[in-house]
């Protein structure tokens, strides 16, 4: 097996901290983005609590996950077209609503998944 260099370590560990700045830069601009994972937090509470199995959490994971990709996605195209368009153009303007609107689907997916996970657990609750 052929020795790995320290410079392809040393890359692939630059890389994952380009991509921790850029969720940070993220988070700390986007209000929405901050939104997302205080929600993300409490579904993840809700899921201790009511002891979720293992194929739930994974509908859970998928949908925080979805959800943020999304709102990352849509900030990344936000800035590139801020940059390209700073001036108001109708087809900055559309690019920037369609990659809303991706993050609008991801959140309605997420909910509706999360609303199929927690309803038996919450109809149990408020019938004790």
């Amino acid at each position: 097996m052929e020795k790995q260099r320290p410079n392809f370590i040393r890359t692939r560990l630059n890389s994952f901290g380009f991509a921790l700045q850029g969720i940070a830069a993220a988070f700390k601009s986007e209000i929405n983005l901050r939104w997302h994972v205080l929600s993300a937090g409490l579904v993840v509470a809700m899921g201790f609590y009511f002891g979720l199995s293992v194929l739930e959490w994974v509908v859970i994971c998928f949908s925080i996950g979805l959800v943020w990709m999304a709102e990352l996605f849509n900030t990344a195209l936000e800035v590139v077209v801020n940059l390209v368009s700073p001036g108001r153009h109708p087809l900055a303007g559309k690019a920037k609503d369609i990659a809303a609107g991706a993050v609008l689907i991801a959140s309605i997916t997420a909910a509706i998944a999360g609303v199929l996970v927690f309803f038996p657990y919450l109809m149990a609750l408020f019938q004790k």
